[in-house]
């Protein structure tokens, strides 16, 4: 009888190490993290300054982003970065941003809501989406005009 509570007591502290690495409750999100270092570097850029440089604002390392217009299905992201992201979302509304800056093939921040919400907007021209996906490489060096709207700041790319 001891040994099979002792069997069953190993099997269960298994069974727990294995969830709790399995899902790992104390590693960060990084897309998140990065996200919101991106956001302190936009709210804080000064109201004199008229345009600005992305790789300016993302103290983090990405090699690609992309810009998804309105209502593009989970399935067409997945297409255009390469791979199944399970923290894609689809917009709900033409006025969201959803922007996916990657490193690696691997997503590093994503940038998804209402400018309004987030406190900062960030919009490509039309002229930028092909087959609704916009995409940029570092290299591209891509600036934007900064200009403060009611209750955000709205970066505009015009290239």
């Amino acid at each position: 009888m001891k040994t099979k509570k002792t069997l069953l007591a190993a099997v269960l502290i298994a069974a727990i190490a294995a969830a709790v690495l399995y899902l790992n409750p104390f590693k960060k999100n990084i897309s998140a993290e990065n996200e919101r270092l991106l956001k302190t570097r936009i709210l804080e850029i000064d109201k004199s300054v008229e345009t600005v440089k992305l790789s300016e604002l993302t103290p983090f390392k990405w090699d690609e982003v992309y810009s998804f217009a309105p209502y593009m299905s989970r399935e067409d992201i997945h297409n255009a970065i390469g791979y199944r992201w399970s923290g894609v979302k689809e917009t709900v509304n033409e006025g969201m941003n959803q922007i996916l800056f990657m490193n690696k093939g691997k997503v590093v921040c994503y940038v998804y809501g209402y400018p309004s919400n987030n406190g900062y907007g960030i919009t490509f021209n039309e002229e930028s989406y092909k087959n609704g996906t916009a995409a940029f490489k570092y290299e591209d060096d891509i600036s934007f005009s900064v200009s403060s709207e009611d209750n955000y700041i709205s970066l505009i790319y015009e290239k």
